[in-house]
């Protein structure tokens, strides 16, 4: 597992335009840099090569017909090193192996919330595994939960 540096390089794939502006203060908030937001896979498809974001916020239900699922897909394959977290209003969706992401936060989630979780993630995925309890507004995917217990 890639170890990063702060600032994370941050992707919000969000179609709703208002969370995804508070989603992207909070992000700032936690000290990272938002590097691009989409609102639909189509709009993931068409970013740079050059945005390689280290971690990348995914709804599951995104515009165009298009879902988070999907989008995991693209950004693994595109981008194979990135730390997916699926922010979904149906968490229920997301299948046992996660589609290969790292975890979800529930929606909807408060302020206080996601940035517990953002704290959490960035000590797991900068200097695994994290030293602050794990907040109740995020859960990792089992495999990537068994690589913090490995480490």
């Amino acid at each position: 597992m890639r170890r990063l540096k702060p600032p994370l390089r941050v992707l919000i794939v969000e179609d709703e335009a208002l969370l995804a502006m508070d989603m992207e203060s909070m992000v700032e908030d936690s000290g990272h840099e938002i590097v691009a937001e989409a609102a639909s896979l189509h709009d993931v498809e068409a970013l740079r090569d050059e945005v390689r974001p280290d971690l990348a916020f995914v709804d599951i239900q995104l515009a165009r017909g298009t879902n988070g699922l999907d989008v995991c897909r693209h950004i693994r394959a595109r981008w194979h090193e990135t730390f997916i977290i699926f922010v979904t209003a149906n968490p229920a969706k997301i299948p046992d192996d996660f589609c290969g992401a790292h975890g979800v936060i529930a929606k909807p989630f408060s302020r206080n919330g996601l940035m517990s979780a953002m704290h959490y993630i960035t000590q797991g995925v900068c200097d695994p595994p994290p030293t602050s309890p794990r907040p109740a507004s995020f859960l990792a995917a089992p495999a990537f939960a068994e690589s913090w217990a490995t480490t």
